[in-house]
């Protein structure tokens, strides 16, 4: 039977929605819109299952970019993705924007080792070391918020042969060099949600779906708080 995900992206400079049909991706559509996230990302949702023939109510869930990023965007994208989930009764599903990037490395480079790096702005990256085996992606629990000159420590054991993704990389083009460690260099700078569909599909298939009520943002950043929805604890 088919799966059908619609997934939306505003955890960072980008804003991306993507459909899946029949375990595809069928449909995408990304653009960068630094602080327009709200005015873009309807529009997106309605321009795809338009565009498909479908409404909301004919998927099987929604997939949301939980976090790492932006605090503002993030805290957009599980908004939106409530508020339409909540409208039409589907389950979420929160998706790492770490693991999204690691997933458009791999599909652009093939290396199956990724490691990811977002700018968090206040001199420091959000990061994980993503690696893909038997068609699944580990490292989340790895995910954490460093300084820069951290990161030669903390990736001392790492060695082989990684990809590069995500905005770290621009802005600190020397993280983790050490010897031992190959480094392919990526052209993913953002994640998008044409690469989350994937992951979401993984997730639902194997019961990473909740309800509207258990969604929560990933901010790896201690002092920043989610309030939840009223009545949800």
């Amino acid at each position: 039977m088919s799966t059908r995900i619609l997934a939306l992206d505003t955890a960072t400079e980008a804003c991306s929605a993507a459909l899946m049909l029949d375990d595809d991706v069928l449909l995408e559509r990304f653009t960068l819109a630094p602080r327009e996230h709200t005015q873009r990302i309807l529009p997106m949702v309605d321009s795809l299952l338009a565009e498909a023939g479908m409404t909301l109510k004919s998927l099987d869930a929604l997939a949301f970019g939980r976090g790492p990023g932006s605090f503002t965007g993030v805290r957009i994208g599980i908004g939106i993705a409530q508020g339409l989930a909540l409208g039409a009764n589907l389950p979420l599903i929160g998706v790492s924007t770490l693991a999204v990037l690691a997933q458009s490395a791999w599909r652009q480079t093939g290396v199956c080792q990724v490691l990811t790096a977002i700018d968090a702005r206040m001199g420091e990256v959000y990061w994980a070391p993503y690696q893909h085996q038997a068609g699944v992606w580990l490292g989340e629990e790895r995910e954490a918020v460093a300084a820069p000159e951290a990161l030669a420590s903390l990736g001392a054991s790492l060695s082989g042969c990684w990809a590069t993704a995500g905005t770290g990389w621009q802005t600190y083009p020397t993280l983790f060099h050490h010897e031992g460690l190959t480094l392919v260099a990526g052209h993913t700078l953002l994640p998008s949600a044409r690469d989350m569909l994937p992951l979401a599909l993984h997730h639902y298939r194997h019961g990473g779906a909740q309800p509207v009520a258990l969604a929560e943002p990933t901010y790896l950043r201690n002092e920043v708080a989610w309030k939840k929805l009223s009545g949800r604890g």
